[in-house]
């Protein structure tokens, strides 16, 4: 399963790649950390545009969640998915707890 990356891009617009780690390696080494975040939300929590507070990964354990891009583009995420979240600037995204489970997540900031 690949790990969608959450970046800003030249047009100061929040986007999503998928990194395979076959093709990228430095996601498989160990990677300096601050500590870890669990997080539950209720189905249909939001979050109106936001940027990731700092470059972390957010992994979903329970829920669904859906990320919305500025270009109107929803991306849907559920339990098992990892994303590295690197929009630190620019536009930002949403979050929304989509489905009828609570959402539960592990927030891994990075240091660096």
């Amino acid at each position: 399963m690949p790990i969608a990356r959450l970046y800003t891009g030249d047009d100061g617009q929040s986007h999503i790649e998928h990194l395979e780690l076959d093709t990228h390696p430095e996601l498989a080494a160990l990677q300096s950390t601050t500590g870890i975040i669990f997080r539950r939300v209720e189905p249909g929590y939001f979050s109106d545009w936001h940027r990731a507070p700092r470059r972390q990964f957010v992994i979903t354990l329970e829920g669904e969640v859906e990320i919305g891009l500025g270009d109107g583009t929803l991306h849907r995420f559920g339990p098992g998915q990892a994303m590295l979240a690197e929009d630190l600037t620019g536009h930002g995204h949403t979050t929304r707890a989509v489905g009828h489970t609570p959402r539960l997540t592990a927030t891994i900031p990075l240091d660096g």
